[in-house]
């Protein structure tokens, strides 16, 4: 697990931020859409992105925007007392009343390919993202839904058509089966427009080699995770297995809100979490914090979130 940082991409990352905080700002502003509790707004001061190397392959995680969330309890921890939510809330030092929300649609570059994993909750988040990185979208090869809620669809497209409109679009066919017929206003939107360049694919198959799609069923029908490989390295993506650091790894069988299958949501963390716990790998979380990326440490009846530090920029040994 080793990264360059380069001279170039330190001044890039210092400059990013102003740049890329007033893109941001609009795309904040515009992920307050849903039905959550207005609250002040805020835009991240940090560079909205995070790289590194995986063997052969370049990974870049990208803030597409930011939400606060008030009455967290209301969405996490459904089957949990209001002391316990608070008790767990405080031994980690979160509120229990409010939280912030973060959308990090992540990119894999392999020799061949640049392979986006979903896109944020509108199409100015993840181009500010881009952008700040360096990055064009048209310059996007594939673009990986790894299911259909808003926050992972929404910046399929734009006000003048599709914001990747050089890539091929590849989700889980169980999960197309499911939202194709759904009549969800979202997905008629931003999917239904590019349904002609849709391909499917199911549980171990690969979007290209080194990268598998693992069942991740629950949260919605048909969910997909990734495990990825490269050389003698992996790690995973695991989208929404959990949603929160806390609240859902350290207490995997509490229930969330937007799960839509919640027994099935618990299985699906009970084996992900296990798996990425036992094999020590890193692992990308959508909704985890900024940068995403990060380890488990089995605890008590859940698991511990432990943030990557200086693991990716250590230069390699001779």
């Amino acid at each position: 697990m080793t990264t360059h940082m380069t001279r170039r991409n330190a001044l890039l990352s210092a400059v990013a931020a102003p740049v890329a905080g007033a893109a941001l700002a609009a795309a904040t502003a515009a992920t307050a859409q849903e039905n959550e509790p207005s609250m002040p707004k805020s835009t991240p001061a940090i560079p909205p992105y995070r790289r590194f190397t995986l063997g052969d392959m370049t990974v870049t995680t990208l803030l597409a925007g930011t939400m606060p969330m008030a009455d967290p309890h209301g969405t996490f921890g459904l089957n949990a007392s209001d002391g316990e939510f608070t008790a767990l809330s405080e031994a980690n030092f979160i509120p229990a009343d409010r939280s912030l929300n973060g959308f990090t649609p992540v990119l894999i570059e392999t020799a061949d390919a640049k392979i986006l994993f979903d896109t944020g909750l509108n199409s100015d988040g993840i181009l500010a993202a881009l952008e700040a990185a360096g990055l064009d979208a048209s310059a996007i090869t594939h673009v990986v839904i790894t299911h259909m809620h808003g926050d992972h669809i929404g910046g399929l497209m734009g006000e003048s058509g599709p914001t990747f409109p050089n890539a091929a679009y590849i989700t889980g066919q169980v999960e197309w089966d499911y939202w194709s017929q759904a009549k969800n206003e979202t997905f008629e939107a931003k999917v239904r427009p590019l349904e002609d360049k849709f391909s499917f694919i199911g549980p171990d198959d690969e979007v290209v080699p080194g990268i598998k799609a693992m069942e991740a069923y629950g949260h919605t029908p048909g969910m997909l995770a990734f495990w990825i490989t490269s050389g003698a390295q992996e790690f995973a993506l695991t989208a929404d297995t959990a949603n929160h650091y806390v609240w859902s790894l350290q207490r995997p069988d509490w229930e969330v809100r937007f799960d839509m299958d919640k027994e099935k949501a618990k299985e699906t963390r009970d084996r992900i979490l296990k798996r990425v716990a036992d094999a020590r790998v890193p692992f990308i979380g959508y909704h985890m914090p900024f940068p995403g990326l990060g380890f488990l440490r089995a605890k008590d009846e859940g698991y511990e979130f432990i943030p990557a530090s200086y693991q990716f920029n250590l230069p390699e040994q001779a």
